[in-house]
């Protein structure tokens, strides 16, 4: 695992070697993760934890940011007091060509299909 520090705090990360399907399918199974994904993915941007609208507790919504930065699906980087959150989309694409875009497009029809805006 890797830290990436940008003003003295560091948050461990896998390399790109180190990620697991196994570990990524296991953070996408989660609805609120997905969430979380699906948004990094259509802002195609950094966005800060506090920019997250979740039906959860603060400790849970850490939870899950933690629980994707270290299956290898986001990059938790700090800047200034903000965390900010990033897909690893590349790191992903090239370990596992076709599997985030085919994860998102299915969540989104799921989401057509039942109704729901998340």
């Amino acid at each position: 695992m890797t830290e990436t520090a940008t003003t003295g705090r560091a948050l461990p990360h896998p390399e790109r070697e180190q990620i697991r399907l196994e570990s990524v399918l296991h953070a996408l199974s989660d609805p609120m993760r997905l969430r979380i994904v699906r948004e990094l993915a259509a802002k195609e941007a950094e966005l800060s934890c506090s920019q997250f609208d979740l039906p959860v507790t603060k400790s849970t919504t850490t939870h899950h940011f933690r629980v994707l930065r270290e299956s290898g699906v986001i990059r938790q980087v700090y800047r200034g007091t903000a965390k900010m959150n990033g897909l690893r989309r590349d790191d992903l694409e090239g370990l596992f060509p076709g599997l985030l875009d085919s994860l998102l497009a299915a969540a989104d029809r799921q989401a057509g299909r039942l109704g729901d805006s998340s």
